[in-house]
């Protein structure tokens, strides 16, 4: 027969702040994602008066059907699938290939390769030299545009080193060896499949970048076709906002006003949706691998 601890009346109480602050903290994380929503869908009028808290008020739809009667918004939610996948691809690819050889103990000179990324933290090339080397490159209005510059962080690359450096044994690597398997085969058939979870946090991590991003589209990418769901949202919200000068009607003006607002958080929910989606699927990787990868550097 199993026996159970019975609680004192201090465990209870201990137990009842811990739930009451932890509820009070959610709170406070959820709530404004709630409001945005809410507001989304409530009259702006009510929204700038305070009057909308729990519930929506003066229920529209009018922000969400402006936004998606762009019908570019399904071509920017194609292209941000595309850059957000291909580079989680190439930023995993890359960075587990640079990280693995640092992680080895009888790596020659993985000290001085790990100097020169870690100078890379510090100086960058600018604006304009970057600029100029991907258009050299013939990479400007290309999805490549979109994924090589950032390929590799150097941030990315040193948790992943860390990752492979605690949770890989060296015994494990030195009896593969003595079976004949080649470093190669080795980090194929053994290191990888014991390193989702830090595979998993960086394709998430490139994954946001990726969706998220569109100062590098506002900049290497001319063409509409390529634009990013981020610069199309941020195309309608310029096109929504009201210009005084050249709006004499005062109600005409509110109107606008009023359509600006709802569109500015219903761009918040279009574009935030998806991730809110996909990140439940990779937590108990993401939280895993920040652990181990942050423990040691």
């Amino acid at each position: 027969m199993r026996l159970t601890k019975r609680k004192t009346k201090e465990d209870m109480v201990f137990d009842l702040i811990n739930y009451f602050i932890l509820t009070v903290i959610l709170i406070i994380v959820l709530y404004p994602l709630y409001f945005i929503v809410i507001a989304s869908i409530s009259d702006p009028d009510l929204v700038s008066i305070g009057k909308v808290w729990i519930l929506p008020k003066g229920i529209t739809f009018e922000g969400y059907k402006r936004i998606f009667s762009d019908s570019s918004i399904l071509t920017g939610y194609r292209n941000s699938i595309i850059y957000a996948a291909l580079g989680a691809l190439v930023t995993v690819i890359l960075t587990v290939t640079a990280a693995y050889p640092l992680s080895v103990k009888g790596f020659y000179g993985k000290n001085f390769f790990m100097a020169v990324f870690m100078v890379t933290m510090f100086f960058g090339g600018g604006l304009i030299p970057t600029y100029l080397l991907v258009k050299n490159l013939h990479m400007v209005d290309t999805v490549w545009s979109m994924v090589i510059p950032n390929a590799v962080g150097v941030f990315n690359l040193i948790i992943t080193r860390t990752f492979f450096a605690m949770s890989i044994p060296e015994g494990l690597r030195e009896a593969a060896a003595i079976d004949g398997c080649s470093e190669i085969g080795t980090f194929i058939k053994i290191v990888l499949p014991l390193s989702k979870p830090i595979i998993a946090v960086i394709a998430l991590f490139t994954i946001v970048g990726q969706w998220n991003g569109f100062f590098d589209a506002l900049i290497y990418i001319n063409k509409e076709k390529l634009y990013p769901l981020q610069l199309i949202l941020r195309n309608i919200l310029i096109q929504s906002q009201p210009q005084q000068g050249m709006v004499n009607d005062v109600d005409t003006l509110l109107a606008k006003q009023k359509a600006k607002q709802l569109i500015q958080y219903g761009v918040i929910i279009v574009s935030s949706a998806p991730l809110l989606i996909i990140y439940p699927f990779l937590q108990k990787y993401f939280v895993k691998g920040v652990m181990v990868g942050s423990i040691k550097g």
